[in-house]
């Protein structure tokens, strides 16, 4: 499954690699390089970050159904707790 960005997420990205490359290089990067910079993030890294992501996810959900118990928990055989000891 590949990883992509909206369109617009795609221009922000390019944007930010841009202007990283102007402030912390001592070179500028134009539009089509930073775009290539991307897309190699994006297919080299990106997956790593994503499995991680659903790992994490994953973890969360596993410890909130381990503490569905009890949070739903009832307890059983409770008629005599609750009628009294009238029926003795």
């Amino acid at each position: 499954m590949p990883i992509e960005l909206p369109k617009e997420g795609r221009q922000q990205a390019i944007a930010s690699i841009e202007r990283y490359f102007r402030e912390h290089m001592d070179e500028p990067i134009g539009n089509v390089a930073a775009g290539g910079l991307l897309n190699f993030f994006l297919k080299e890294i990106g997956p790593s970050v994503y499995n991680r992501a659903v790992a994490d996810a994953q973890d969360r959900l596993l410890a909130r159904v381990q503490e569905l118990d009890i949070d739903v928990h009832e307890s059983e055989f409770g008629y005599w707790k609750t009628a009294g000891r009238g029926g003795k």
